[in-house]
């Protein structure tokens, strides 16, 4: 059960909690081999090294990009993520007039700069193989939920049985849409008046990328 209430002093509590709410659900998984712990970086990777701590489970990364508008980079028509998951946002295509081209061209850029984020990331190690897993993907927080559908697609695409997407914070009618997504969703706080994932957190400081470096290597 969400408690709207719930704040965290950091991601490493949020991680804690995330984990303990994830527990009941997957307990008849743990420490198997079958059960990986993906965490959205750079954000969900302090998150999942929790969770794939509690659960006993190997801990990788997944890297999201946002597609950006080509006349306004800022403005998100998509996310792509690591293995091909895509999400476009095709009202926004068409009332812009961007065509097929353009978007791919999107596609194609993107999906390099995950691939040399990946590399850096690993450090020369392979990705997990997921084919036939389980596969928790988890992140600090969900906000309009483009990224983690674009993640939750990739592993689908990349052979994964089942789906779980965990997050310490998000609105309601996210999550809600999620469970269209992924065979379980648990969001261990919804707000009443959601405004953004850094609004339930004392310390929500930017994840650099050696601490996901960092928190990698730790955890094979």
């Amino acid at each position: 059960m969400s408690d709207k209430r719930r704040t965290f002093r950091d991601r490493r509590e949020a991680g804690l909690i995330l984990a303990r709410d994830l527990t009941g659900y997957l307990a008849r998984y743990q420490g198997q081999q079958n059960l990986h712990v993906l965490g959205l970086a750079r954000g969900g990777v302090p998150i999942g090294a929790e969770v794939a701590h509690a659960l006993n489970a190997p801990l990788d990364v997944c890297l999201v990009r946002k597609l950006g508008v080509p006349q306004w980079p800022e403005l998100a028509m998509g996310a792509v993520a690591t293995g091909g998951g895509v999400v476009l946002n095709h009202d926004l295509l068409r009332s812009l007039g961007i065509g097929e081209e353009q978007v791919r061209e999107a596609i194609t850029r993107e999906t390099a700069e995950l691939h040399r984020r990946e590399e850096a990331y690993r450090g020369g190690r392979g990705p997990l193989e997921v084919t036939g897993c389980t596969v928790v993907l988890v992140d600090d927080g969900i906000a309009t939920g483009a990224s983690m559908v674009a993640a939750v697609r990739s592993v689908r695409q990349a052979g994964a049985a089942h789906v779980v997407v965990g997050a310490p914070v998000g609105p309601s009618t996210v999550c809600r849409l999620l469970r269209a997504e992924a065979e379980h969703v648990v969001c261990s706080t919804m707000p009443a008046h959601f405004q953004a994932v850094g609004q339930v957190f004392a310390d929500f400081h930017q994840v650099s990328d050696d601490e996901v470096r960092q928190l990698l290597a730790a955890a094979d």
